[in-house]
């Protein structure tokens, strides 16, 4: 009797959809939403215009590109970091900016990231999304003008997957965003 009722309920559970119930899905915004449903589509064509950028970008953004993931449970990113951004496809073909300061902290809910220098800043969180690939959620600003809270709207607002390459080495990937490029990459090394 036990060992049916056990199968019965294992039957159910089964049948059950599975729910994305995280943090994350209740904070972003449709429009961010939609412009992750639509990443692998967006990164394909912003890198097949990218393409077209110099040889020397070009082979710089390729051995990024190439780099193996890792787990991100096992490294606290907290910690000063250098950080560029690499715009691939529309205004221009492929940009790599030079080196910044950013900075992760922690402040019990997880890590936040704020990019402190340079003239495009970011500000934000991020969420789990797996063993190799965290979301980023987070408000575009430029020069010392404070960050809008996310979910301010389009003009400021970010989304991007994290994803890990080493203990010293991380890389967000922002598919369509507001300004200027098709994929904005924010590299990050120690």
């Amino acid at each position: 009797m036990i060992a049916r009722l056990l199968i019965a309920a294992g039957a159910v559970c089964f049948t059950l959809p599975a729910l994305a119930d995280g943090e994350v899905q209740k904070l972003i915004t449709a429009a961010d939403k939609a412009r992750l449903d639509k990443y692998g589509e967006t990164r394909k064509a912003a890198l097949d215009e990218a393409k077209a950028g110099s040889p020397a970008d070009v082979k710089q953004l390729d051995t990024l590109l190439a780099r193996p993931l890792a787990a991100f449970s096992d490294k606290d990113l907290t910690g000063n970091w250098q950080c560029r951004t690499i715009k691939a496809g529309g205004l221009g073909a492929l940009v790599i900016y030079g080196w910044f300061k950013c900075k992760v902290s922690d402040d019990g809910s997880g890590w936040m990231l704020e990019k402190v220098s340079g003239s495009q800043r970011t500000k934000g969180r991020f969420f789990n999304d797996g063993e190799k690939r965290a979301i980023y959620l987070g408000s575009f600003s430029v020069n010392n003008n404070p960050a809008k809270p996310y979910g301010s709207g389009p003009q400021s607002d970010q989304v991007g997957y994290a994803f890990r390459n080493s203990a010293s080495e991380w890389r967000i990937e922002f598919p369509a965003p507001y300004y200027e490029s098709k994929l904005d990459i924010l590299e990050f090394k120690r």
